[in-house]
C-alpha cells in the first residue's frame, strides 16, 4: 500500500508536510515545559494491525508518560499524561517514528484534565461509529524466516509463522476494531508460551494479534477424496508426492486457492490449461530462489 487517502479536513502526513491538529477550543497550549498535562491523541490512517499500540506503549514508557492506548472504530486513541514537554514530544514522535507498516494520516490532540497515575497500559478495544484503514497482508519478515529455518526454534517449519511486523491482516479480519476476537484466529486460543510473548513489551510479538505456534495455531492439512486427512509434515510429503505423480493440487493461501502442478510436466500443464481454459497465456511459475529462477527465465537485473 503506497499511501493513505485521508478524509477531507484531516491534517495529513507527507514527505513535505507533517501536521498535528489542535482543535479549538480545547487545543493543547504549552506554557511551562515542566507543567503536568494530559492529552488525548486520535491517530488515523493505517494504524491497526501494524504494531501501533505496542509502539505507542514503548514510546510512552520511554518518555515517562502515564495513560493508555487502545483501538477504536475511528483509529488508535491514546491518552498520555506527564510533563508538557514530554507530551509534546509524544505528539511529534507518533508521526515521525511510527512503525514501518503504519501510514499515519493525521494526529488530533485534545487537552484533558490531569488525572495522576504512573502506569501506562494497552486498554481493551472499543467499538462504535467511525472509519479506519487496515493493513494489507504482509510478507514474512526476515526475523520470522530465520526462526522458521532454525531447528532449535519452537516455530521451526511452522507454516503460519508471523509477528508484529508480518503475516496476514486484511484477509483474516471479520470486524473492527482490529483484535484477535475479530479475526479468523479467534478460534485458536494462545498457549502459555505464545501468551507470554503477547504480554511481554520487550518481545517482537507483543500484542501481535495473529500469532500462533504448532501447539496452539492452525495446522497444515491435506484433504483427498476417500482418503484419511494428513497433517503437518505428512501433508507436505503427500502433496509433494502428488505433484511428482502429475497431479494438480489446490493450495489454500491468503485470499483464495492456487492450482499447482509440476511446471516441467507438459502433460499436466496441458490438463491445467484445458481446465482453466487458459490457451497460450503463460502461467505463473514458482521457484525456490532467485538463482533457480535465473536458470529458467530472464530475470530483471534489479532483482
Amino acid at each position: 500500500m503506497s499511501g493513505v487517502r485521508p478524509d477531507p479536513g484531516l491534517v495529513c502526513e507527507s514527505s513535505v508536510d507533517r501536521g498535528i491538529r489542535h482543535p479549538s477550543p480545547g487545543g493543547v497550549t504549552i506554557t511551562n515545559e515542566l507543567e503536568r498535562v494530559r492529552s488525548r491523541a486520535l491517530v488515523t490512517g493505517v494504524v491497526q494491525g501494524v504494531g501501533f499500540r505496542p509502539f505507542v506503549y514503548a514510546l510512552a514508557r520511554e518518555l515517562g508518560l502515564s495513560g493508555q492506548v487502545g483501538n477504536t472504530a475511528a483509529g488508535v486513541v491514546a491518552e498520555v499524561e506527564g510533563p508538557a514537554a514530554a507530551v509534546a514530544a509524544f505528539g511529534e514522535r507518533v508521526l515521525t517514528d511510527a512503525p514501518p507498516l503504519a501510514a499515519v494520516a493525521s494526529v488530533t490532540l485534545e487537552s484533558l484534565p490531569v488525572l495522576g497515575g504512573t502506569e501506562f497500559a494497552i486498554s481493551a478495544s472499543t467499538a462504535g461509529a467511525g472509519r479506519t484503514l487496515v493493513s494489507p497482508d504482509v510478507a514474512t519478515c526476515a526475523d520470522c524466516l530465520a526462526e522458521f529455518a532454525d531447528p532449535s526454534d519452537r516455530r521451526y517449519r511452522h507454516p503460519f509463522i508471523s509477528c508484529t511486523n508480518c503475516g496476514p491482516r486484511f484477509t483474516i479480519i471479520s470486524g473492527l476494531p482490529y483484535d484477535r476476537p475479530a479475526t479468523t484466529m479467534a478460534g485458536f486460543p494462545l498457549c502459555p508460551d505464545c501468551a507470554r510473548e503477547y504480554a511481554d513489551p520487550a518481545d517482537r510479538r507483543f500484542h501481535a494479534q495473529p500469532i500462533a505456534c504448532p501447539a496452539c495455531g492452525p495446522r497444515l492439512r491435506l484433504i483427498q477424496p476417500g482418503l484419511e486427512t494428513a497433517y503437518g509434515e505428512d501433508a507436505l510429503a503427500a502433496a509433494h508426492a502428488l505433484l511428482i505423480d502429475g497431479a494438480i493440487v489446490a493450495v489454500k493461501g491468503l485470499g483464495g486457492f492456487h492450482l499447482v502442478c509440476d511446471a516441467g510436466d507438459q502433460a499436466v500443464v496441458s490438463t491445467l490449461r484445458k481446465r482453466k481454459d487458459r490457451g497460450d497465456k503463460p502461467f505463473a511459475v514458482m521457484a525456490a530462489d532467485l538463482d533457480t529462477a535465473r536458470r529458467i527465465a530472464v530475470v530483471d537485473v534489479f532483482l
